[in-house]
């Protein structure tokens, strides 16, 4: 049999980290031009939340298929689907049109992310494994950078459509470096498919990324239905499981306290992540009054840090073991938010910039720790479903704490307006803007900027609590 070229594989599974990476920092450059020509402001916030709901759900089954009949078909239908969906998101002709299309992009997406993961762990040994997933996702950092500006050029010099069909050749060379390059064993496992197991995971995730995504705008009673909804689809799916002689989840690898906390710790780093990423830039125009594409940059020094931290873990993990090397990682990123809670109003810039700097070391090392440590922890058969399982705790880290900061973020501000009748929730959506900041009455900035600066405090707060959480998973399991 032919051997994998591991060189020009890896280089595959860089450029389809890429293409789904810069996909949703691109796409959200390029929101308002594409609701001003498709007409869909109301429903907009569904053309992300739809790519993230399908991607999450259908993470474990892609994981699960990959173990069983092979990476190749899995990941070759991943960036197959992804193409195609790109390429019908250019030609949609409105926001329900693009939804749809979102959708089947997002389903290619759910098994590009976490086979190009597992693939890794075939091709690389166990000492080099974290260093080329932290190069992997060392290409998030890289899209996020870039991202913005290409967003910016593409719908300035071309038409939104191009920032969909950016991803076709990216794919389309990707695809056909897998098809003529990736050789692995034609001997696959015979397989039932767990279809109960599916539905009810599929019904399970699907209740709860709408509710934490919509949590701040439902009604008591929806909410109370979708909790029903989640208890009796989790209970279902136990259930289920445990009858299936081939499960889509196997429950053995859910019994290993070490998998629990690392995987813990997954869902509650990654939704520190976006609470740095998301609303630092707001502070920065919102507070310090710089631009949109200065106040990105405030963050780029994390994402830089993010590769370094990938290469670093790799030897901590050797010297340290796990725990000890997620302790010391989890104590930088709680010296950051510590010092984001303490600084005061007027901050310099590179302020930021220092602390995005210990924020990417710890992000990119706890990050690619838990990955690689995810993998070691189950059977090799079972590498595929628990890579994936880890994606998923991603995805639900971000929904869940991005959902939780909204609404300590609104309900701070509704309470500081409601102390102060000469501001006005208008007046707050135009001071995080520098630009539309101009437009307000000089003697009313300082106090917006108060009610904003009370507002961020109370997000990393609930980010402080989240890595608070973290040490504590990181000390109940026990070493074997």
């Amino acid at each position: 049999m032919k051997k994998t070229n591991v060189l020009i594989i890896t280089l595959a599974i860089f450029m389809t980290t890429f293409m789904s990476a810069i996909e949703g920092t691109i796409v959200s450059t390029a929101m308002p031009t594409i609701v001003s020509d498709l007409n869909g402001l109301e429903i907009m916030n569904w053309v992300v939340s739809i790519f993230l709901f399908m991607t999450a759900v259908s993470t474990p089954l892609y994981g699960k298929l990959s173990d069983s009949i092979g990476r190749k078909p899995v990941f070759l239908f991943g960036i197959a689907l992804f193409v195609v969906g790109s390429a019908l998101c250019g030609q949609a002709h409105n926001m329900i049109e693009l939804i749809l299309f979102r959708v089947i992009q997002g389903l290619g997406s759910g098994a590009v992310q976490p086979v190009a993961m597992t693939i890794i762990a075939d091709l690389y040994s166990l000492d080099k494994r974290a260093k080329m997933l932290g190069l992997n996702s060392g290409f998030w950092g890289v899209a996020s950078v870039i991202a913005p500006l290409l967003g910016g050029f593409i719908v300035q010099k071309l038409s939104w459509h191009w920032v969909f069909y950016i991803n076709v050749p990216i794919g389309l060379i990707a695809f056909l470096l897998v098809v003529i390059f990736l050789h692995e064993s034609k001997e696959t496992k015979k397989t039932r498919l767990d279809i109960q197991g599916t539905f009810w995971l599929v019904a399970l995730l699907l209740a709860l990324m709408f509710t934490l995504q919509e949590l701040s705008s439902l009604s008591p009673i929806f909410i109370t239905l979708l909790a029903a909804l989640i208890i009796v689809s989790a209970i279902a799916f136990f259930k289920a499981e445990k009858r299936a002689t081939d499960p889509i989840m196997p429950l053995s690898i859910l019994k290993d306290r070490e998998f629990q906390a690392v995987n813990m710790i997954t869902l509650l780093i990654s939704g520190v992540v976006i609470g740095f990423e998301f609303y630092i830039p707001t502070w920065m125009q919102g507070i310090n009054g710089t631009s949109a594409t200065i106040a990105g940059f405030a963050v780029t020094p994390s994402s830089v840090m993010w590769v370094v931290g990938s290469f670093v873990i790799g030897g901590l993990l050797k010297h340290w073991g796990v725990r000890k090397s997620f302790f010391g990682m989890l104590t930088l990123l709680l010296i950051a938010d510590i010092l984001l809670l303490v600084v005061p109003i007027y901050t310099p810039f590179w302020v930021f910039c220092f602390i995005a700097v210990i924020n990417g070391l710890a992000f990119g090392s706890i990050i690619t720790a838990a990955q690689v440590r995810s993998q070691v922890l189950v059977e090799p058969q079972n590498v595929g479903v628990a890579t994936s399982f880890n994606t998923l705790m991603r995805y639900l880290g971000q929904t869940m704490l991005v959902s939780i900061y909204g609404i300590t973020f609104n309900t701070v501000v509704a309470n500081q307006i409601a102390k102060r009748p000469e501001l006005t929730q208008n007046m707050m959506n135009k001071i995080v803007s520098a630009a539309k900041a101009k437009e307000l009455a000089p003697n009313l900035v300082p106090q917006l900027r108060q009610v904003l600066f009370s507002g961020l405090k109370g997000v990393y707060i609930v980010s402080l609590i989240a890595i608070i959480l973290s040490f504590i998973f990181n000390c109940i399991y026990k070493r074997k």
